[in-house]
C-alpha cells in the first residue's frame, strides 16, 4: 500500500491545511491501494501564491527557452524509467486494463522527447518587415499561471499534455488530479522534486470538484487547462468568461467509425476492437457509433459481436485482461443504465447484455459485459450522449451522404474514422466529418498533430507546436523603421 501524507505545493512538500484523506480502493476487488491528502481550498491558495511569486519574480519564465527545454530533458531521463511502475500503479487505481496503461505510459516518454524536439525549432519570436520598411518583433510569452485540471481515465497522459508545454513555455502549473487517481500524481510530483524546478513552478493538489472551483476562479490563475466531461467543461468556461481567463477544454465525444462498402472487415473489426473499446471504452475518443451500410449490416454486426464476445474481462493487472472494470460504482451504475436504456429504446443486444457481469474473479468489481447494440437510429440516447463505456451502437446508412449526415448529426465533434479499401476517397470523407481528429483506416494518432474537438468535445488544441501555443500570449513590439503616428 501506498501512503503520502503531505502534498506538494510550490516545489517543497507540506502538510495540508485539512484533514481529508482519499482511501484509494481497487475497483477490481475493492482491496485498499494507497491513501493520499485531500486537498483544500487553503492549499490552492498557497500553491497559487507560490506559483504568481515564481511567474512574477522567479527565473522560470525568465530564462531562456534553450534552458527551459533542457530541464524538461532532465525530467525526461528521470520518468522513463519509472513507466511500469506508473503504469500498474494507474491500473491499480481505476481499472484500466494494463496492457493499455503500459502502452500508454511508455508512448509518453516519446511524447515528452517529442516535445522538447519541436521546442528547439518553435518560434519563439520572430520579425516581420512591410514593404515600407516597418519593422515589428512577434512575440510569444508565456501566459502566466495555469490550472491544469485532468481526470482519471488517462490521468498521467492528461497531465502531461498540458504540464510539458505550459513549462516549455515559461509558466508556473498547479497540477489538479482526479480523487480516484491522486498516488500516480503524486508520484509524478515526486519525479518533478528530483528534476529539480525552481521553487513555485509546480504544485500538485488532489482534489474533488469544489476545490476545483475554487482554483478555476481564483484570480491569481491565468489560464485553465481542463479535460473532463463537457457539463464540466461548460461550468469552467462560464466561470472563466467572468474573469476573461484563456481556457483549453478537451471535453466528450461521440464518435462515429464509417465503414465502407468496398472496407476490409477483418481489418475494420480488429481496429474497432481498440478504437471502440480500448481503455475499458472509458475514453473520450472512442469510436462508439459504428456506421454500417444496408448491404453489409447483418455481416458487420456479426463479426462485431463475435469479437466483443471474445474480449477477456477481469482483473486489470492481468496481462491478458483486454477489459477491466469500471472505475468506482457510480460509472458501473451509469454504464449499466445505458444498456438497459437501450433495450428500452428498442435496440437488439449482439453482445453483452444487462447487469452485473460476476464470475471468475469479477464478484467484488465494477463490471459490465463488454456490449454491442443493432438496429439503433441515431436519434437514440445510446447514439447521441456519452456512456463512457465499451459500448457500441450500429447504425445502418443508405448511402455515403447519408453515412456522412450520421456521423455528423452529433453534439460532439471530436475523433472518427473511416474503413476503405480507398485510401484517397477515405480521405475526402474525412474532409466531410466535422472532428477535431479522424482516422482513416485506423491510423494511430499523431501525438505531435493537433489534437482538440469540435462543436461540444472543446476549445483550443493539445499536442504538438500548437499544444505550446495554447500556453502562450502573443505580442508584438514596433521597431525602428517608421510609424503610423509619424508618417503624416
Amino acid at each position: 500500500m501506498i501512503t503520502y501524507d503531505k502534498l506538494y505545493i510550490g516545489g517543497a512538500w507540506v502538510a495540508p491545511a485539512g484533514d481529508g484523506v482519499y482511501e484509494v480502493r481497487s475497483p477490481h476487488d475493492q482491496r485498499l491501494v494507497g491513501r493520499a491528502p485531500e486537498a483544500s481550498n487553503e492549499d490552492v491558495d498557497r500553491a497559487v501564491e507560490a506559483a504568481r511569486e515564481a511567474f512574477d519574480h522567479g527565473p522560470w519564465p525568465r530564462l531562456t527557452p534553450d534552458e527551459r527545454r533542457q530541464a524538461i530533458e532532465r525530467f525526461s531521463r528521470l520518468y522513463a524509467p519509472r513507466a511500469d511502475e506508473i503504469a500498474d500503479l494507474t491500473t491499480a487505481q481505476n481499472g484500466s486494463a494494463s496492457w493499455f496503461t503500459r502502452t500508454i505510459q511508455h508512448r509518453l516518454t516519446s511524447f515528452v522527447d517529442g516535445f522538447t524536439a519541436i521546442a528547439r525549432t518553435y518560434p519563439w519570436e520572430a520579425e516581420r518587415v512591410t514593404e515600407d520598411g516597418r519593422r515589428t518583433l512577434v512575440r510569444r510569452e508565456p501566459v502566466g499561471v495555469v490550472a491544469a485540471i485532468v481526470p482519471w481515465n488517462a490521468p498521467q497522459h492528461s497531465a502531461l499534455t498540458k504540464l510539458i508545454p505550459a513549462l516549455l513555455a515559461g509558466c508556473a502549473v498547479i497540477l489538479k488530479p482526479s480523487p480516484e487517481t491522486p498516488l500516480d500524481a503524486l508520484l509524478l510530483a515526486e519525479i518533478l522534486d528530483e528534476a529539480g524546478f525552481p521553487a513555485g513552478v509546480v504544485s500538485v493538489l488532489p482534489a474533488g470538484r469544489e476545490v476545483g472551483e475554487h482554483l478555476v476562479t481564483h484570480p491569481g490563475v491565468d489560464k485553465i487547462a481542463f479535460t473532463g466531461s463537457t457539463a464540466a467543461g461548460r461550468r469552467i468556461a462560464s466561470a472563466a468568461g467572468e474573469q476573461l481567463k484563456r481556457v483549453t477544454l478537451e471535453l466528450g465525444g461521440k464518435s462515429a467509425s464509417i465503414i465502407l462498402e468496398d472496407a476490409d472487415l477483418d481489418l475494420t473489426v480488429a481496429g474497432l476492437r481498440f478504437a471502440g473499446f480500448g481503455n475499458n471504452g472509458e475514453a473520450c475518443v472512442a469510436h462508439t457509433r459504428v456506421l454500417a451500410p444496408v448491404s453489409r449490416y447483418d455481416e458487420v454486426v456479426a463479426a462485431l459481436g463475435k469479437m466483443v464476445d471474445g474480449l477477456k474481462v477481469g482483473d486489470p493487472a492481468d496481462p491478458t485482461t483486454f477489459i477491466g472494470p469500471m472505475v468506482r460504482q457510480g460509472q458501473h451504475e451509469r454504464v449499466l443504465g445505458y444498456i438497459d436504456l437501450g433495450i428500452e429504446e428498442g435496440a437488439r443486444v449482439v453482445a453483452g447484455g444487462p447487469g452485473r457481469f460476476d464470475g471468475e474473479g469479477r464478484d467484488n468489481g465494477f463490471y459490465v459485459r463488454p456490449t454491442v447494440f443493432a438496429d439503433v437510429d441515431n436519434s437514440m440516447r445510446i447514439a447521441q450522449e456519452e456512456i463512457f463505456g465499451p459500448v457500441v451502437a450500429v447504425i445502418p446508412y443508405e448511402d455515403e451522404a447519408d453515412a456522412i449526415r450520421i456521423a455528423n448529426d452529433s453534439a460532439y465533434g471530436l475523433s472518427g474514422g473511416v474503413w476503405t479499401s480507398d485510401f484517397d476517397h477515405g480521405v475526402e470523407v474525412a474532409r466531410a466529418v466535422r472532428t477535431g481528429q479522424f482516422f482513416v483506416n485506423g491510423a494511430g494518432p499523431d501525438m505531435h498533430a493537433p489534437f482538440g474537438g469540435f462543436k461540444s468535445s472543446g476549445i483550443g488544441r493539445e499536442y504538438g507546436e500548437a499544444g505550446i501555443s495554447a500556453f502562450t500570449e502573443l505580442k508584438s513590439i514596433g521597431l525602428q523603421g517608421g510609424s503610423v503616428f509619424t508618417d503624416r
